[in-house]
C-alpha cells in the first residue's frame, strides 16, 4: 500500500476533516492533514489560526459547502488539536478546479468538493513528489453556477 503523505479536505462546519484527522491519528500519524476554506468564508480558518471561535460577518462564496460564518465549537476544538494546516482559496481558483476536474476526470464537483484541488494547485511546490489524497465531495452544483463556471473559462 502506498504511503499517503498529505490529505487535503474541504471544510464547512468541519465534520469531514475531523473524521479524516481522527482516523489519521490511529492509522497514519505521519500523514499531514490540510484543510481548505473559501477566502470569502474563512471562519474556521481564522478560528484555527487564532485558537478561538471567530464569527465572520458573511460567507459570500458560491461554494455552498464551505459557506460557514459561525464555526461549530466541537468540531473547531478537534480541528485546532489535529489539523496540520488550513489554506484559503479564491472563487476563481475554485471555479478553475471545477473545470479541471470536469474536463480531465469527467467528474462534476460542486465548489466545496473542488476546493481540495484548488488548494493542491496553490500548494504544488510544497506537495511536489508527495503522495497526496484530495477529498472530492459533493456534486450539488446548480445549472446557473455551472454555466458561470464554464463561461469563466472563455474569458
Amino acid at each position: 500500500m502506498q504511503k499517503i503523505d498529505v490529505v487535503i479536505v474541504p471544510i464547512g462546519l468541519g465534520s469531514g476533516i475531523c473524521g479524516v484527522a481522527l482516523v489519521r491519528e490511529r492509522l497514519s500519524p505521519k500523514t499531514q492533514v490540510i484543510g481548505v476554506q473559501a477566502e470569502r468564508a474563512p471562519a474556521v480558518y481564522r478560528s484555527w489560526r487564532e485558537k478561538r471561535l471567530v464569527t465572520t460577518e458573511s460567507a459570500d462564496t458560491f461554494a455552498d459547502g464551505l459557506a460557514t460564518r459561525v464555526p461549530a465549537e466541537m468540531t473547531q476544538a478537534i480541528i485546532n488539536r489535529t489539523v496540520d494546516d488550513i489554506v484559503t482559496v479564491s472563487e476563481e481558483e475554485i471555479a478553475a478546479a471545477i473545470r479541471l476536474l470536469l474536463f480531465h476526470t469527467h467528474n462534476l464537483a460542486e465548489g466545496a468538493g473542488a476546493a481540495s484541488l484548488a488548494a493542491a494547485l496553490q500548494l504544488r511546490a510544497h506537495l511536489a513528489g508527495k503522495c497526496v489524497v484530495l477529498v472530492l465531495s459533493g456534486g450539488n452544483i446548480d445549472t446557473a453556477t455551472l454555466r458561470w463556471v464554464l463561461q469563466e473559462q472563455a474569458n
